[in-house]
């Protein structure tokens, strides 16, 4: 039976893969919660494969989960992998009914995320030092999270004939290969140019990273995690005590796009979010800028 659990759990990344386009990091997400099922069934079910588990098996894993005081958010994400999986099995008409499809997640608290206020945005950025060699680079990657609301991943992938200076947009390659226009400002394109034609050429780029717009010393396209030092490094020497990470440049972005009356939908687009729920987490730091408002000015608060 374990290879039973192996085959279509192999099928299921080619899946994930080909027909869902996902990134590699959420493939292997999704095959450990898998695997955590597999071992599961492998331990208490020995004779029960993929194909037939019933509601009861599933619940009883995730009773498991609870026990060994997996976080909530944890418990959700698996369960969230176990339902695609079997989502794919009655995708290739391997079942006939789908067991997860009545399993329960724990309730999530919805979590407004952490933002800086246009102030310390400023003192980021103003904390770069210029003279620095990287400092030129530094200051384009950060007006670029600020101003575009880009994933980390999407700016350490981006490539330079993504960037139309001209007319001031990137071409964004999001989650699952999808495409996005995104308008980026007049500040960051200055320090994008600068760093462009003054820093970067004279840059002697590895082979094979000739076209990505962010290099290191070595020649090579940034990391995530040198983007996670650039800010954690930036937000110590601006004095900003805050736990900064590139995502706090993103919804910095929507936050104040939405505190200035911008369109949710609008906002939706530029970060690329597939469903609009996503981005109305945004409206609740709304509300709660325009409560403030209404306290410090209304007459009759």
């Amino acid at each position: 039976m374990e290879k039973d659990w192996q085959n279509y759990t192999k099928r299921f990344r080619h899946y994930l893969k080909l027909e869902r386009s996902l990134s590699e990091n959420s493939i292997e997400a999704y095959t450990r919660d898998v695997e955590k099922l597999a071992n599961y069934i492998s331990k208490n079910f020995p004779e029960k494969g993929p194909k037939e588990l019933d509601l009861e098996h599933l619940r009883r894993f995730v009773n498991t989960l609870a026990q060994l005081e997996i976080s909530d958010y944890t418990q959700a994400r698996v369960i969230s992998g176990i339902k695609a999986f079997y989502k794919y099995l009655m995708y290739e008409d391997e079942i006939s009914e789908d067991p997860a499809q009545l399993l329960e997640a724990p309730k999530l608290g919805r979590k407004l995320p952490d933002t800086l206020s246009y102030q310390e945005i400023v003192q980021l950025l103003e904390a770069i030092n210029l003279g620095e060699p990287e400092g030129h680079r530094n200051r384009a990657i950060l007006e670029m999270l600020y101003s575009s609301g880009l994933r980390v991943s999407e700016l350490t992938e981006l490539k330079k004939s993504q960037v139309f200076e001209d007319v001031g947009f990137l071409r964004v390659i999001g989650k699952g290969n999808k495409e996005r226009l995104v308008p980026i400002g007049k500040d960051a394109l200055r320090y994008l140019k600068i760093y462009e034609e003054e820093i970067r050429v004279h840059q002697s780029p590895a082979r094979g990273h000739e076209e990505y717009v962010f290099l290191n010393r070595r020649g090579k396209k940034l990391t995530r995690v040198m983007i996670f030092l650039i800010i954690k490094k930036t937000a110590e020497q601006a004095g900003i005590n805050k736990n900064i990470s590139p995502h706090t440049f993103r919804h910095s972005f929507a936050t104040h796009l939405i505190e200035g009356g911008a369109d949710l939908r609008a906002v939706q687009e530029m970060l690329g979010h597939e469903s609009i729920t996503t981005t109305e987490i945004y409206t609740h730091l709304d509300r709660d800028y325009l409560r403030q408002v209404l306290t410090d000015f209304h007459p009759r608060k």
